[in-house]
């Protein structure tokens, strides 16, 4: 299959890249300034799973090729308009398109765009930057991809799918119930990325201040009431296992958006904590501890 990396950061040049390394047709959508960079310097792996550098395939918006088999929309929420269009000209009749992004707002306007049945689900769980020279740097070692069809989890196409993504050094991992996967990654996303912004620390030390457990806590259920009253389709005992992960989570562990933050770069914020605000004001659910990370997030934006 002929794939597509919208973007070659720290997600799609990674699951990209661990692609090109088993040795999948990949090509990379890359703005100019990122063509640049990699023309020069390739794209660069720097992981505790493994590294890998190679010069990859890369086009921008104005070449024209074919179109492709299967698309990962890897982009951050607020690019997603521009990212659209750019991608537009290499979506053919039975391209196949899986967002990786935060959140599940983006559904919606890549379903508007594409037409649902192009649109399946897809999720990732990976904690990696760029550094100054543009090489992908990974310290912790999850790397997982989940994906699947969100209305008929048993398809040809998703087999398809699932054959070209096995045997790669990254974690591909076929669901056959990704909406409520994708909700279960929304909620911890917005947790995770609500207390580390909110305190400017790791998860570690988050976890060890006096206080910090039942903080986490009271976060996630506040969110998990907010998701239940809106009828998201996620487990009963959901907080539970969240606990479990986040204390799990390695000491130094950082959310994108708090990395994001210490490089003064555009948040997700509106997208994730302000979209659980608009559906706790909707159907009436408190939602104190989420009001204040939001705004927290509204001063930095201030800032800016």
């Amino acid at each position: 299959m002929r794939i597509l990396v919208l973007g070659a950061g720290g997600v799609g040049g990674y699951f990209g890249g661990r692609l090109v390394e088993k040795g999948e047709d990949v090509t990379f959508l890359v703005r100019s300034r990122r063509k640049q960079q990699i023309k020069k310097n390739g794209l660069v792996i720097r992981s505790v799973n493994g590294d890998f550098s190679f010069t990859p395939k890369i086009i921008t918006k104005t070449d024209t090729v074919a179109p492709f088999d299967v698309v990962l929309f890897s982009t951050k929420a607020y690019h997603i308009e521009e990212a659209i269009n750019d991608l537009k000209p290499f979506i053919g009749e039975k391209t196949v398109i899986i967002p990786l992004l935060n959140g599940i707002v983006h559904l919606s306007p890549l379903k508007q765009a594409f037409g649902s049945d192009k649109v399946i689900g897809g999720l990732c769980f990976i904690e990696t930057t760029l550094n100054e020279d543009g090489d992908i740097v990974q310290t912790s070692v999850a790397d997982r991809l989940v994906f699947g069809e969100i209305e008929q989890p048993d398809t040809d196409r998703i087999k398809q799918i699932a054959d070209t993504f096995s045997g790669t050094k990254a974690n591909f991992v076929l669901s056959d119930h990704i909406a409520q996967d994708m909700y279960h990654k929304y909620l911890i996303i917005a947790v995770v990325s609500g207390v580390t912004t909110l305190m400017r620390a790791p998860m570690g030390p988050i976890r060890e201040s006096d206080g910090g457990q039942a903080f986490i806590q009271h976060l996630l259920e506040e969110i998990t009431q907010i998701m239940k009253a809106s009828g998201s389709p996620i487990a009963d005992n959901i907080v539970e296992k969240h606990m479990q992960t986040i204390e799990e989570l390695s000491y130094d562990m950082k959310s994108s958006m708090l990395r994001d933050m210490e490089k003064g770069l555009s948040i997700e914020g509106e997208h994730l904590q302000g979209y659980l605000l608009k559906l706790a004001k909707e159907f009436g659910v408190d939602a104190s501890l989420l009001k204040v990370v939001y705004q927290n997030l509204k001063v930095y934006e201030k800032m800016l």
